[in-house]
C-alpha cells in the first residue's frame, strides 16, 4: 500500500471514529509514522484529504455495485444491510453520517463530493427497492426515493443510536427493515 493510500485510510477511519474536525495532519503523522510534510505533499490542505476520502468510498461503493449488478433485489438488500452490519462491528460510523454532522463547518468542495457520494447510494437503492417491487420481491407504500431515504437515514442512525442501546437492537432493526419489504399484506 502506498504511503497516499495510507493516509487516506487513517484519515477515514479518524474521521469515522472522531469526526472530521477533530483529527489533524498531526494524528495521521503518528499514525503512519511519517512527517507532516509528507502528507502535505500529497493532500496541500484538509480539504484535499477530505475529498480524496470521499473519493474513496465512491470508488468501493462503484466497485461494490458492479459486483451486485447481476443480483436479485433481495441480494442487493442484504448486501445494503451488511455494509452497516460491517461498520457497526467495526465501531464506526459511515462515512456519511460522520461527514454530516459537521456540514455546517464543512468546505464547499467536501459538501460537493458528500452529495454525489450519497445521490450515488440513494440512486443504487432506489433502483433495486423499484425493480423488487414490480417483481413482487418488496412490498411497500410511496414511491421507491421515500422508501429508500428511509432506509439509509434509518441504518446511519441505528448505527449511532445502538451503540447506547446494543447490538440486540440493532439485529432487530435490519430483521424488521426486511420482514417489512418482503411481507406481503
Amino acid at each position: 500500500m502506498s504511503t497516499k493510500e495510507q493516509i487516506i485510510q487513517v484519515a477515514d477511519s479518524l474521521i469515522r471514529d472522531k469526526g472530521y474536525n477533530a483529527f489533524s495532519f498531526f494524528d495521521i503523522s503518528n499514525a503512519v509514522g511519517i512527517k507532516k510534510a509528507s502528507i502535505h505533499y500529497h493532500f496541500p490542505q484538509k480539504i484535499d484529504l477530505g475529498i480524496a476520502v470521499i473519493d474513496y468510498h465512491i470508488e468501493n461503493f462503484h466497485k461494490m455495485k458492479k459486483d451486485f449488478e447481476d443480483k436479485s433485489p433481495l441480494q442487493k438488500l442484504d448486501k445494503f444491510l451488511s455494509i452497516y452490519r460491517n461498520i457497526k462491528n467495526d465501531n464506526k460510523i459511515c462515512i456519511v453520517g460522520s461527514l454530516s454532522t459537521d456540514y455546517n463547518t464543512l468546505d464547499i468542495g467536501i459538501i460537493e463530493h458528500l452529495k454525489i457520494f450519497s445521490e450515488q447510494v440513494l440512486n443504487w437503492v432506489i433502483e433495486w427497492l423499484k425493480y423488487g417491487q414490480e417483481q413482487g420481491t418488496f412490498h411497500f407504500k410511496g414511491e421507491p426515493r421515500t422508501k429508500a431515504v428511509l432506509l439509509i437515514s434509518t441504518m446511519i442512525a441505528s448505527v449511532q443510536i445502538t451503540r447506547l442501546t446494543g447490538d440486540e437492537d440493532f439485529t432487530l432493526i435490519q430483521k424488521i427493515i426486511k420482514e417489512d419489504l418482503i411481507k406481503n399484506d
